[in-house]
């Protein structure tokens, strides 16, 4: 699983800089954007192997996020991140193509093995 490239979405910064850490420690490529919009563009130029996808963002939200991908034709494994009791709209994005969910705030054992699941589906 090393070198595997994680895509990390979420709007609040410092999680996101403390996950990309975590990850990075377990041997994980991490890129962290902070919105909708940013994910998009780095799916443009970018390929990755399992995406871990906020819901609640300011902007573009997860939901939006993965119309769009699905519009433009980009695909990656997306595992989504929701708080906030919406696991309705987790279950909305299983729907659209992402591969779980976790709910906020995650262990990063728990995070870790879903992203390996995630991979080993792509693979």
């Amino acid at each position: 699983m090393k070198d595997a490239k994680i895509l990390l979405v979420d709007d609040e910064v410092v999680f996101a800089n403390n996950m990309s850490k975590l990850l990075n420690r377990r041997g994980y490529q991490v890129t962290a954007v902070n919105s909708g919009d940013a994910a998009l563009r780095a799916l443009m130029e970018n390929s990755f192997d399992v995406m871990v996808l906020d819901l609640k963002m300011p902007g573009m939200d997860g939901i939006a996020t993965l119309h769009e991908m699905k519009k433009l034709g980009l695909f990656t494994e997306v595992l989504v991140l929701t708080g906030h009791g919406s696991i309705d709209t987790a279950l909305e994005a299983i729907q659209l193509g992402a591969y779980d969910y976790l709910t906020k705030p995650c262990e990063i054992g728990e995070l870790v093995s879903k992203i390996e699941a995630a991979f080993e589906r792509k693979n």
